[in-house]
């Protein structure tokens, strides 16, 4: 597997200012309803994988929603496929490393991500649908990489996963909601039960989105 060589951490936080600068521009707006970040953990980001902009909107989201609650946030790390990771070496510089589903090696990378979250201040991004969907999708459905992940941590780690939503409403530009939900911790996790609260969380931040003219 290829492993993550992460750039300084204040490289990391100009470059969280920019992505934040890059999606006010695109964006008509961004808002995030937000959710308690425990001190003191590392962290599971988690968000629906709807388009190209998952990346910028996930970095956005660490920086406002984590990172400006807990300063201790160390480093960032995403699971890439490796045929992607191949041909995109300087991923590795933002924290990337390689997975290869079905292979032997896959094992590595899982618990590779497990080391990572072992220490306190890091960060790991997952689209854990493994696919592009709609964003409007009724049913979120679940890779289960990320239990073999989380029975390998060996420190405290919280689980956020984050709805991402768009819409236009009276703007030309989209703006896109972002309706977070804390998930737990490795120490009180089960895959089917946060499938079920992911499903029930994604169906009512839809409900809370849609307007109704009488």
């Amino acid at each position: 597997m290829i492993k993550a060589k992460p750039l300084p951490k204040w490289v990391l936080v100009a470059l969280g200012h920019v992505v934040s600068w890059f999606l006010r521009r695109k964006l008509n707006r961004i808002h995030i309803y937000d959710t308690n970040v425990r001190l003191a953990h590392s962290y599971i980001l988690m968000c629906n994988h709807f388009s190209f902009l998952d990346g910028f909107i996930a970095g956005h989201l660490l920086r406002k929603a984590v990172y400006e609650k807990n300063k201790e946030v160390k480093g960032v790390y995403i699971m890439v496929l490796d045929k992607q990771l191949q041909k995109n070496k300087w991923i590795t510089r933002f924290g990337g490393f390689s997975i290869a589903p079905g292979t032997a090696s896959a094992k590595e990378s899982l618990a590779y991500a497990a080391e990572i979250l072992s220490e306190a201040g890091n960060v790991l991004f997952l689209f854990p649908q493994g696919r592009i969907e709609s964003n409007h999708a009724s049913k979120m459905v679940l890779k289960s990489g990320i239990a073999d992940i989380v029975s390998k941590i060996k420190g405290d780690c919280q689980i956020l996963w984050t709805s991402n939503l768009v819409d236009y409403y009276e703007s030309i530009s989209p703006s896109i909601y972002c309706h977070m939900l804390d998930c737990g911790t490795n120490h009180n996790f089960s895959f089917s039960e946060l499938c079920k609260r992911i499903d029930a969380h994604h169906l009512n931040a839809i409900k809370k989105q849609i307007r109704f003219s009488n």
